[in-house]
């Protein structure tokens, strides 16, 4: 059943208040629509810079989220680690989309792959690990390089690490810090690639092309549009993005982090309910950004065209990189977008460039 799409001047609230906040603000202002967010440091952050309002109040601050709920039309969420109990409290007092379900797959490592799993959709192999004695059994099962991560939180490299035949496990398991984690098999990939969909109340799919992805120290620096992949591997990532965001039930976006192996086989990695770093070339090199378009599909809009414009590329600025853009503001094809933050500090994401690589052509 589509939605009735929301009035000019209706206030969308979010979930975060950082640079994909800030970023999804600066979308819905064309389109007629305000922005107000939430978060327990949103004071000043790179959101609340530039909406409407802002209510800085911890998650579980009830009165705060009756508050807020009053004050928007409809709500999102911009990062995948806001409470689930947040989200659910406020759809009891209004629209939340995406909903519940596809934060609760996100937050959690092993419910993430086991839902693509469940799809249809190959994984890295993995084990559940919950003690030391699980983590021996898991590195009999899936074998090295692999890879202990938490379920909960990483991002950017962060809460990971390698073993290897030489690691002491008893080491690595108390260096992690967490009795909830993952033990993933090492890929030996050949690519890096993501596909953000987007998906509107009524059931309709938009997928935009398929990136390629660089990353250093865990870090996204660079991705590159179109992807350097064969039309069937392209078709088979669009089509996992597809698969993933309907299983989801998911109203806005969905981020597909995928492994390409020398076999052509696409591996799902992670998924984010949210506009992705990957996407950011978008705003510049598709006729509709990832940012619209998760507006759209957020407020009952009909989804926008997803046709590259250019051959694009997009670099991150991550910590002093922020020093080099007074070259790229000088480069006509480069265009700058930073994200407000007062200190750059290592593995810090500032903002990021988009560069057009030549016109798209056929």
């Amino acid at each position: 059943m589509a939605l009735q799409p929301l009035p000019a001047n209706a206030v969308i609230g979010i979930l975060g208040g950082g640079q994909l906040g800030r970023m999804t603000a600066l979308a819905a202002a064309p389109l007629g629509y305000r922005c107000h967010i939430y978060d327990p440091d949103a004071d000043g952050g790179p959101a609340a810079q530039v909406s409407f309002a802002a209510t800085s109040a911890a998650w579980d601050d009830w009165a705060a989220l009756d508050a807020f709920a009053e004050a928007v039309d409809v709500v999102t969420y911009e990062f995948e680690n806001v409470p689930v109990a947040t989200v659910e409290y406020l759809m009891k007092r209004v629209a939340v989309r995406p909903g519940p379900m596809a934060l609760e797959v996100a937050q959690h490592r092993v419910t993430e792959k086991s839902f693509a799993r469940d799809q249809g959709l190959e994984t890295a192999q993995f084990w559940g690990v919950t003690t030391l004695d699980e983590l021996i059994d898991g590195l009999s099962a899936v074998g090295v390089p692999a890879i202990l991560k938490t379920c909960r939180l990483g991002y950017d490299g962060k809460g990971q690490i390698r073993v290897d035949m030489e690691s002491s496990l008893a080491t690595v398991w108390e260096e992690l810090g967490s009795d909830d984690a993952i033990l993933e098999r090492m890929v030996p990939f050949v690519t890096e690639v993501s596909v953000i969909a987007a998906r509107g109340a009524d059931g309709e799919i938009a997928c935009f092309p398929v990136t390629e992805n660089s990353h250093e120290d865990g870090i996204l620096r660079r991705s590159v549009v179109p992807a350097r992949v064969s039309d069937a591997v392209a078709a088979a990532a669009r089509k996992a993005a597809e698969t993933l965001i309907d299983g989801l039930d998911i109203v806005g976006l969905l981020a597909v982090e995928m492994f390409v192996t020398e076999d052509a086989e696409v591996l799902i990695n992670e998924v984010a309910p949210r506009p992705h770093n990957s996407g950011h070339w978008t705003q510049n090199g598709c006729a509709t950004s990832q940012f619209e378009q998760f507006v759209r599909a957020v407020a009952g809009l009909p989804l926008g065209p997803t046709d590259i414009l250019y051959e694009s590329e997009m670099l991150n600025l991550i910590g002093d990189d922020v020093d080099k853009v007074s070259g790229y503001l000088r480069d006509p094809d480069a265009h700058v977008h930073l994200y407000g933050k007062a200190e750059a500090r290592p593995g810090r994401k500032m903002g990021h460039v988009n560069r057009r690589l030549s016109p798209r052509r056929g």
